[in-house]
């Protein structure tokens, strides 16, 4: 018989900033640290977890609810999908994050034992931790308020530094380097 479940969290990042990164397919993935494919848009279809979970979008009350309904691949033709209910508010330094699970197959306990905790509440904590680091790092100084022979060296490698545009990798290759990496961590 399927049943339900309440967890909660808090996660060090504002309510609005957790909704815009569950919703996006980049975020979702570098925050979980699996692929996914998410949407903003109501009644999309999502997949997360290099595929291991597949839903829609439900309902989407931007910064405060997230409705998707989700299976793993391990729910059998017999196990209607579940439904998960994101719901978040500002609290302190950051957001309360509370899930509702619910339609969960009896024989899959281990999503509400731990399986939320080690996928996703660590490691987005730990993802909005690291960006909060990251905005906090003072800029480097400019060539032109550093040290006169700092600013020739500066200068210098401005001059030799080729035309071309960047060599940042697009959406694709990034996302093939996700998956890489993925794949590595899974193998140790």
């Amino acid at each position: 018989m399927p049943y339900t479940y309440v967890l909660t969290a808090t996660i060090p990042a504002s309510a609005q900033k957790i909704y815009q990164t569950w919703l996006d397919s980049a975020g979702h993935s570098e925050m979980t640290g699996a692929d996914a494919n998410m949407s903003d848009k109501a009644g999309a279809q999502v997949s997360a977890w290099d595929g291991y979970i597949s839903g829609r979008n439900l309902e989407l009350i931007p910064g405060r609810r997230i409705v998707q309904s989700w299976r793993t691949s391990e729910f059998t033709d017999e196990h209607a999908d579940s439904v998960i209910t994101v719901l978040l508010e500002d609290v302190g330094d950051g957001a309360l994050l509370t899930l509702e699970h619910k339609n969960v197959p009896d024989d899959q306990r281990s999503y509400q034992q731990g399986g939320w905790q080690s996928n996703y509440f660590e490691p987005m904590v730990a993802y909005f931790q690291r960006k909060q680091k990251v905005s906090r790092v003072p800029a480097k100084k400019s060539a032109a308020k550093s040290s006169p022979k700092t600013a020739r060296k500066s200068a210098n490698k401005a001059k030799r530094a080729p035309s071309t545009k960047s060599k940042r990798a697009g959406a694709p290759e990034r996302a093939k380097l996700r998956r890489r990496k993925s794949a590595r961590r899974k193998r140790k």
